[in-house]
């Protein structure tokens, strides 16, 4: 699916009246089959951009094209089709706390029986566990276990990695992008990991003030650029990013497309 954003201004869901808009003007297009990693600091507008392209926000100026058509200008019905093809998998995926983890996971997508590998690798010995009683990072592998039986032919991943310690963070960006080169899959994850981003990703699009700072291969991202880039936010770009505290019954009310 082909995923282009002409002077497209929008404003994040829980943002105050007039305050301005988390994206401003931003262009961008993205091919079928990319991988691409969205980074820059907090508030830079990485979670507004992921939910405009989902068609969970529409913009307030500028369009959004997906195959060359405006999806806000679709019929409900026509939306709710386009929809089918996003998955949205937000920092902190809402799970309901007493469900089965194999059940959660299961809701994307009946699985074909070549994703065992998959889910076993993310999840191991938690499949059968009730989601309550899983950490922040057990939710968050849960969550990408959704994405890999997701029907859909884009992937936008909201930090994925935020909650989870070295090992398992490589374990599942590997698994991600390996199971979206599988199916084809468009994969869009923002991350706060700069380092994982221009190890693993091969474009690189860096988000500052909602605007886009550069659009550039990960081997032409040099650390002149991400200096400025992360200007006055440089203990992110060292990765001391706040571990994402998840209460196990209380999760947190966010937008999820898993059809």
């Amino acid at each position: 699916m082909n995923i282009t954003l002409q002077g497209v201004s929008a404003r994040h869901p829980a943002a105050r009246v007039g305050h301005a808009p988390a994206l401003r003007s931003l262009d961008l297009s993205i091919a079928p089959g990319e991988q691409v990693a969205v980074i820059g600091p907090s508030g830079a507008g990485k979670t507004t951009l992921l939910q405009v392209m989902a068609c969970a926000l529409p913009p307030v100026s500028g369009t959004l094209q997906l195959d060359g058509r405006d999806p806000w200008a679709l019929s409900r019905a026509a939306l709710q089709r386009q929809r089918g093809q996003l998955f949205l998998a937000p920092q902190v995926p809402p799970l309901p706390p007493r469900q089965r983890v194999v059940t959660s996971v299961l809701a994307a997508r009946l699985p074909a029986m070549g994703l065992l590998s998959s889910l076993r690798s993310l999840l191991a010995d938690k499949l059968f566990e009730r989601v309550d009683r899983l950490s922040g990072g057990e939710r968050q592998r849960v969550g990408l276990a959704r994405a890999l039986l997701a029907p859909a032919r884009v992937w936008l991943i909201d930090e994925p990695l935020s909650a989870l310690d070295p090992t398992r963070s490589k374990q599942a960006v590997a698994t991600l992008l390996e199971g979206a080169r599988e199916r084809g899959a468009t994969l869009i994850a923002t991350l706060h990991q700069v380092d994982v981003a221009l190890t693993h990703f091969p474009r690189i699009v860096g988000l500052r003030d909602g605007q886009l700072a550069f659009d550039l291969p990960a081997a032409e991202v040099t650390q002149e650029r991400l200096a400025r880039l992360y200007n006055q936010f440089e203990h992110e770009l060292r990765g001391e990013v706040p571990v994402v505290t998840v209460e196990p019954t209380a999760p947190q009310p966010a937008v999820m497309h898993c059809r």
